[in-house]
């Protein structure tokens, strides 16, 4: 007989033939209590309440590398596995990093509403021509893992100077090391998230933060909303604080996504799609289907997440 999984998030029919093969699915939410693994993103809360309502429960397979929505410690407590696919999305991540960097940088987005209002001529089109571009920027990412490498690599190819900021310094990294966030932003002339956000470093962008990055930095947020104090950025970038924004995550996501956030012109938005490309999916599919293999082959796991 397969091990049953409950899908609490949608995979879409060709992602859930893969997993038809070796698992029972269980789409329903009220037939979850006879799973015994979950898979599920990261972000969604499986608490106490929610491991009690599945009391077969085996391992909880997340398919991104966050997990800030489970309680790990208690899964942990009752001998539950938790594991996730860091790295899968990593490309498809970085590369929505960079394009939101640019696109912030170069007034992307300005310049297409331009167009699109036949405003070629003008004030408005005149000054986007007097604007610093990338190369030779320097550039700071916050979380030099999977994600944070492959934003470094790309954004070095641009003739950028890059340093970043981590809980613990790579020594084999060629990047210059910061010992905070708070120094990172005084040195650099754009911020780049890409930490794993969590209660720990909620609202790691605050006012203090955008006022030592400058008139002229830009910040771009491809981690998680909880990153950003949105009260402290909007009012940045209504005041000229900070010259611009490319955000991928939001605090309020997916319904309830501030107005004067959307209203304001000099900040790029797209939903969540970082680690949305069809090749990240996939590999991030293999990744949750590897981890349960594993597990219930009683082999080692590929990727398991501790408390």
């Amino acid at each position: 007989m397969k091990p049953s999984v409950f899908l609490a998030i949608p995979l879409g029919k060709a992602f859930q033939d893969q997993l038809s093969g070796k698992l029972t699915l269980i789409a329903d939410p009220a037939q979850r209590h006879e799973a015994e693994a979950i898979l599920l993103a990261g972000a969604s809360v499986t608490s106490v309440k929610e491991m009690d309502e599945m009391p077969k429960l085996r391992i909880i397979a997340c398919i991104g590398s966050g997990y800030e929505g489970i309680d790990v410690a208690e899964a942990t407590r009752r001998g539950i596995k938790v594991t996730n696919t860091v790295g899968a999305n990593a490309a498809a991540v970085a590369d929505l990093a960079v394009a939101l960097l640019l696109a912030s940088i170069r007034h992307v987005a300005t310049g297409d509403r331009l167009m699109r209002a036949g405003l070629w001529r003008g004030d408005g089109a005149a000054r986007l021509l007097f604007s610093p571009g990338l190369t030779g920027r320097k550039i700071g990412i916050v979380g030099l893992g999977a994600i944070g490498e492959k934003i470094a690599a790309r954004l070095a190819a641009f003739e950028t100077e890059i340093g970043y900021y981590g809980r613990n310094k790579r020594n084999a990294s060629p990047y210059r090391y910061f010992e905070t966030p708070l120094a990172l932003a005084t040195w650099a002339d754009a911020l780049v998230l890409a930490h794993r956000a969590d209660e720990s470093n909620r609202h790691l962008v605050n006012a203090e933060l955008i006022e030592a990055l400058g008139p002229r930095g830009h910040i771009v947020n491809i981690t998680r909303g909880s990153a950003i104090d949105e009260e402290a950025l909007v009012a940045a970038l209504k005041s000229g604080k900070l010259a611009g924004a490319g955000l991928d995550v939001f605090e309020g996501e997916p319904d309830h996504i501030r107005t004067d956030l959307r209203e304001l012109p000099n900040v790029v938005l797209t939903p969540h799609l970082g680690g949305a490309s069809v090749e990240a999916l996939q590999s991030m599919l293999n990744a949750a289907i590897a981890n349960l293999d594993a597990f219930f082959a009683g082999r080692p796991l590929p990727a398991p997440v501790t408390a």
